[in-house]
């Protein structure tokens, strides 16, 4: 769509992976060096042949102090008397690397994140200090995937952005660091209303009928040894039995979040609900958020314990401990 040579059969997987992590490797050289240059199989920056000479770079880079020197950002050459166009490109002198501004607030660059299903995925996110998030595992898959993502980390070294060692298992709300995971919610003030079961049913197989050919539902076998095709037709119940569906009283949907989190054995836990569901209303969609954090929020937290930085502000305001 963009004009990439990007591909869409099975040979051209590879194609895509090579370019991607070749692109994340180029974004953290624009973050994190005063200027750089990058020439692999997808892309050169700068192009060898990029002309510049400006006498206002040369001399920024003559500064003493400064970050790059003139020979490691300039390639100078004499004026070519037979060139023409203005003084910049009017010589052979070659652009070697280029700067990118603003360099990010954060340091060394902003935490990565990188959705993950297969194991080749989640052990290179892990090796390279990535958060992961997963999405629509039943609750088994999840567990083995959360152990596959530490497994490597530990292999690793406990790769982290920071270089701030082990981090907790599941989430570390300290350190930012770890695995996140996403459930679709529902909360029901009666569940018995068959009415409202049924537009829930169709919002869900509407929005899964989307994903399903992607190879979404492929990923929702109840058991390892569960095969789903991709085509297979996905109903709220369905979705609810796998535990990728969150449905139910809010006294309900917190004890299925406060599950999942005792099964998977996370020390700590960071959890994403969704809530945008196909056929309702953004005032709809509005009052689960609500809900959410009015009746669901807390039962986790008395469960689960304040966030680190309420329970700081608890400490010092001297009304609690964390």
């Amino acid at each position: 769509m963009f004009g990439r040579t990007y591909g869409s059969t099975i040979q051209d997987q590879e194609r895509n992976r090579s370019s991607f992590e070749e692109a994340l490797e180029l974004l953290l050289k624009a973050w994190t060096e005063p200027s750089f240059s990058h020439h692999g199989e997808n892309f050169s920056i700068p192009p060898l042949y990029t002309k510049w000479h400006h006498n206002m770079t040369i001399e920024l880079l003559s500064q003493p102090g400064y970050e790059r020197s003139v020979e490691q950002v300039l390639k100078l050459a004499r004026p070519d008397m037979y060139a023409s166009g203005n003084a910049v490109i009017a010589t052979p002198t070659i652009l070697k690397e280029l700067s990118v501004f603003p360099q990010p607030l954060q340091k060394p660059h902003p935490q990565l994140w990188m959705p993950l299903t297969s194991e080749r995925s989640i052990r290179w996110a892990s090796a390279r200090g990535m958060n992961g998030g997963f999405i629509v595992e039943p609750t088994w898959a999840l567990k083995r995937n959360v152990e596959t993502y530490y497994d490597e980390a530990e292999k690793q070294g406990w790769p982290d952005y920071q270089h701030r060692g082990q981090f907790k298992y599941g989430w570390d709300a300290e350190r930012k660091r770890g695995v996140m995971v996403l459930r679709p919610v529902v909360i029901m003030k009666d569940p018995k209303n068959k009415q409202e079961l049924e537009r829930v049913d169709l919002g869900m197989r509407l929005v899964w009928s989307y994903l399903g050919p992607f190879g979404f539902v492929a990923l929702t076998g109840k058991t390892p040894e569960e095969k789903v095709r991709s085509d297979t037709p996905v109903s709220l119940e369905y979705l609810v039995d796998r535990e990728v569906v969150f449905l139910g009283t809010s006294e309900q949907v917190a004890e299925q979040i406060l599950k999942l989190k005792n099964d998977c054995g996370f020390d700590d836990f960071n959890f994403a609900a969704q809530f945008e569901l196909a056929g309702f209303s953004n005032e709809e969609i509005e009052e689960q958020m609500h809900l959410f954090a009015e009746e669901v929020v807390p039962i986790l937290r008395r469960e689960c314990g304040p966030l680190p930085w309420a329970a700081a502000e608890l400490v010092a305001a001297g009304n609690g401990r964390p």
